[in-house]
């Protein structure tokens, strides 16, 4: 049974913490709670260790916890320490390295991984000294889920919102490698891509990018290391994924060959079929009364067709996406035989998928088409990530 150490904050979110140590035990994790002075403020500490099953720990100063030097053994003694709600304030006491209460010490002595879970304002999220900290700490190996986007607790919308206890689990097994994809590695496109057309305009399409990180999320959360490259979105990270970000369809192949070897490649991006043939360096001007101008197109390289003919570096399942609008499923057949890889989830992409949070698809494999019902795009990730896990058992 892996251990781990769930330090809660000062925030409204608090009370989040407990869903998660709930869901966390019934993982198979052992979690040992500590509350914050600001944290103790949302939540009590009876709550806590009736949730966890164990004593909850907040005070630095315990003459009974530190004449055993009781920091040091909650630093050293548990597999992970989970930050959920992380505030700005313990951020930013994490980036300076200060040791003023038990959780900044417990921070500051421990050699295990980390994963912190902000939740704030928008606005303090956005401050340039939060995100200066955030980056001080992933250079430091910190690794971070969330936040979202979402409504707050105050009358306000935006990025801030903690992660959703369910993908906090998921972060937390990806950062220890839990679960049937342990060891694997999972290389993954999503979004769309944009190609110049002068140093302003480009052509692109639709692709909200919302089904291809969630595809890396559920890979991750069942254990894999997880590349992550994304064409322009405006989505956060998925927790606990490595992310290469790019824009056109020539940098997210190279991105793409650059990453392997991996176990299994799930090509959710929407790329580009075309680019234009030259890119100006100076932007194209309009001219009065004059024809708008005529843009030659070249054809991009085919990222799927690559990587399921990548002779000894081919991963061992390449996944495909159909985004089709008539005859899907016969597309997708013969799309799939056309490229070379194993399965094709093809979607209608006329019943207004792009940007949604729902998606209707069907996986057509040797075996043939099976159909799935329409649902949220994290399930149709689940769903997928556990195929993916089954058939590379």
């Amino acid at each position: 049974m892996q251990r781990l150490l769930l330090i809660v904050s000062g925030s409204v979110a608090a009370y989040k913490a407990l869903e998660f140590a709930r869901l966390a035990r019934r993982a198979g994790f052992s979690v040992t709670g500590l509350l914050t002075a600001g944290g103790a403020r949302f939540i009590t500490p009876l709550a806590l260790a009736a949730i966890t099953g164990s004593r909850v720990h907040g005070d630095l100063w315990s003459v009974e916890e530190e004449a055993q030097a009781g920091h040091i053994r909650l630093a050293r003694d548990h597999e992970a320490i989970v930050v959920a709600p992380a505030s700005a304030d313990l951020i930013a006491k994490m980036a300076a390295g200060l040791a003023d209460d038990l959780a900044t010490t417990v921070l500051l002595a421990t050699n295990r991984p980390v994963l912190v879970a902000p939740a704030m304002n928008p606005t303090m999220w956005a401050h340039p000294a939060t995100q200066a900290n955030v980056e001080t700490l992933r250079r430091r190996g910190v690794a971070f889920a969330g936040p979202e986007e979402g409504e707050m607790a105050e009358p306000e919308i935006g990025l801030g919102r903690l992660v959703e206890p369910p993908a906090l689990l998921e972060a937390v097994r990806a950062m220890l490698a839990v679960g049937p994809l342990a060891g694997r590695h999972a290389l993954v496109t999503s979004g769309p891509t944009f190609e110049a057309i002068d140093p302003v305009r480009f052509l692109g399409n639709r692709s909200s990018g919302r089904q291809g990180h969630a595809i890396a999320a559920a890979l991750a959360g069942l254990g894999a290391r997880v590349t992550l490259v994304s064409g322009p979105v405006c989505l956060p990270d998925p927790p606990g994924v490595r992310v290469i970000r790019v824009e056109s369809a020539r940098e997210m192949l190279a991105a793409c060959e650059a990453a392997l070897p991996a176990d299994v490649a799930v090509c959710a991006a929407a790329v580009a079929d075309w680019r234009p043939a030259t890119e100006t360096a100076t932007k194209i001007k309009k001219v009065a009364a004059a024809p708008p101008p005529t843009i030659s197109l070249a054809e991009n390289p085919d990222i799927l067709a690559a990587l399921s003919s990548a002779g000894s570096r081919r991963p061992r399942l390449v996944i495909g996406f159909a985004a089709e609008t008539e005859n899907v499923v016969a597309h997708a057949k013969e799309k799939r035989a056309r490229k070379g890889c194993d399965w094709i989830l093809a979607n209608d992409v006329s019943a207004g998928v792009f940007g949604a949070e729902e998606n209707a698809v069907t996986l057509v494999s040797e075996a043939g088409a099976e159909v799935w019902p329409r649902l949220a795009k994290t399930e149709v990730a689940r769903r997928l990530a556990a195929r993916i896990a089954e058939a590379l058992r």
